[in-house]
């Protein structure tokens, strides 16, 4: 085989590995910090989205649900340009059952252009979520945000009884905001044991961890933002026999040289997820994360040369 044709190959198998752990996961969150976009500019940034040459990588356009009617105002100003259905996560407020209940509205008048299928809320206790599920009851799929500093074991525990699924915010705009890789590693072990899907949220813009800048202002404080490579394979291998003290040094690893693909595998180190395990992975323990950005992620797996 010709050398180029070889380069070919080993670069569509190593992209088909990277599509089982990539797939549809960037939850786009313009509209909410540290990007703070109005909703013109969010939604005319995921409809160029939808055609980026890595909309693969692309999840839910991410809206409070109190700002519906002002979505579907920019969506319809956006007229055939919108193309296909887009599918929305809603963030319900403090009133749950209205939160719920425009969602419903909304979908009722938006079939065929938009439909929000995931919602995600802050709940704090047991009670809450109970609450919460009866409120969503079928057709959504509940995202409880949890407090990583609660009693986790319990509250995902209500979580799993009530037949929805878990959240962690895993950044901030400032640097007291980020829960530490044992935290995140206690979080992921839990949902894993529990057999609970979540979806994280926050600081992940970045493929590796490392000091970043937590907004884009010039004055922007530093903290130690979680690369979502390093999240997204943290769960993989957890859920493939990796310990919860080598996750949490998986969380704090800062050396993108740590990362290697080959043909079949996405390596950390001597550890390894396969396309089957990453698969399984985003089928039933972690869905999406949550980013303000959708070209960072993309550029910068660019620029670690882990995709084309």
């Amino acid at each position: 085989m010709p050398r180029h044709d070889r380069e070919y190959a080993k670069e569509a198998e190593t992209v088909s590995v990277l599509r089982a752990l990539l797939a549809g996961v960037v939850d786009y969150a313009g509209l909410f910090p540290p990007a703070g976009l109005d909703m013109v500019g969010a939604v005319h940034n995921y409809a160029a989205y939808r055609a980026h040459d890595q909309a693969w990588m692309l999840g839910r356009f991410v809206v409070p649900a109190a700002r519906l009617d002002d979505f579907s105002e920019q969506l319809g100003a956006l007229g055939e340009q919108a193309g296909p259905e887009w599918r929305l996560s809603a963030l319900l407020g403090a009133d749950i059952d209205a939160g719920v209940e425009r969602v419903r509205a909304f979908d009722r008048g938006h079939r065929g252009r938009a439909c929000v299928d995931s919602l995600e809320a802050k709940l704090e206790s047991a009670d809450s979520i109970r609450r919460a599920a009866s409120a969503a009851r079928r057709g959504f799929a509940l995202f409880a945000e949890l407090p990583v500093d609660g009693d986790l074991e319990s509250l995902v525990g209500a979580v799993k009884e009530a037949g929805i699924n878990a959240k962690i915010r895993t950044g901030g705009v400032t640097p007291d905001m980020i829960p530490s890789p044992a935290t995140v590693a206690r979080f992921i072990r839990c949902c894993i044991a529990a057999g609970v899907r979540f979806k994280a949220t926050a600081g992940l813009h970045h493929p590796v961890r490392g000091e970043y800048c937590l907004t884009y202002e010039a004055t922007a404080p530093i903290g130690a933002m979680f690369g979502f490579l390093n999240v997204l394979l943290a769960t993989g291998m957890m859920q493939n026999g990796l310990n919860d003290t080598d996750a949490a040094q998986l969380l704090d690893e800062r050396n993108p040289a740590a990362f290697t693909t080959t043909p079949t595998t996405i390596r950390w180190r001597d550890a390894t997820l396969d396309e089957e395990q990453a698969r399984a992975l985003r089928d039933h323990v972690m869905v999406s994360f949550g980013s303000c950005s959708f070209t960072e992620p993309v550029d910068e797996l660019r620029s670690l040369v882990l995709l084309p």
